[in-house]
């Protein structure tokens, strides 16, 4: 006899079985299923100070055109260790599902590029990722691949064409997020069948936005999220074990 939470999985998990047009937001509590830290949690990178400065204050575009090597020395452990994590089964089983025609975009405020080596296509990374890198002068870029090597050493990675700093596509304070890209997020929660959310507490702005347009606009909303947000009295369904419902959606598949 299954408990009420197992019911509820079971329940979720058939409702998504059922949809035919899903739009997910993921964050931070997905990549932490990879054993990757939270950035932003107690004690996590975003939090500390590095070498008696504030890490807002390293992370911000004005500090990484005036010192780009105390940059590059803080995030090299941070960003470019990522290619040593792995998928999870969240990541796995999104991208069967959007194999499946299912997904209509996922939404990610990680900058993991876990989404992508799962095999999911339809990714928009909110706030980039530093699978693209680029020239500040000529524009020229580089793969994560090209340029993790350098950084790791210690070293801050140089265009090959121009000489100009490399910076890594991920949106640094003092810098907008992608407006095009926004304006396809704020399409997509108001109009798929269903938003997922996943992994994320709702605190971040504009992302925290998406899902109350969904349910403004009628649709349903799943959230699975091991902390409480502000729409979950309001969501058709609020689970708070990621790893639990998706072996069992990944068995229904």
């Amino acid at each position: 006899m299954m408990d009420d939470a197992d019911s509820e999985i079971k329940r979720f998990a058939e409702a998504m079985l059922k949809a035919k047009d899903i739009v997910v937001l993921t964050g931070a509590g997905i990549s932490t299923l990879s054993g990757i830290p939270d950035f932003r949690g107690n004690g996590g990178a975003y939090t500390k100070d590095f070498k008696g400065m504030r890490v807002e204050e390293i992370l911000s575009i004005d500090f990484f055109h005036s010192h780009p090597e105390i940059f590059y020395d803080w995030c090299k452990d941070v960003w470019y260790d990522l290619d040593l994590y792995k998928p999870n089964i969240v990541h796995t089983c999104l991208a069967k599902l959007e194999g499946s025609g299912r997904i209509r975009g996922i939404y990610t405020q990680n900058i993991d590029m876990l989404h992508q080596r799962a095999g999911s296509r339809k990714v928009y990374e909110l706030h980039g990722s530093p699978a693209h890198n680029r020239c500040v002068k000529c524009g020229k870029d580089f793969a994560y691949d090209a340029v993790a090597p350098t950084i790791r050493k210690g070293e801050v990675p140089h265009c090959d064409k121009c000489g100009a700093v490399v910076k890594p596509d991920i949106v640094l304070y003092g810098e907008g997020l992608d407006g095009g890209m926004l304006e396809r997020a704020f399409e997509d929660f108001q109009s798929a069948e269903m938003c997922l959310v996943l992994g994320t507490s709702l605190t971040v702005s504009p992302a925290s936005s998406l899902p109350n347009l969904a349910l403004r606009s009628g649709r349903k909303v799943a959230i699975v999220n091991m902390s409480e947000t502000y729409l979950d009295d309001a969501a058709d369904f609020k689970l708070s074990d990621l790893k639990a419902a998706f072996e069992t959606l990944n068995g229904m598949l």
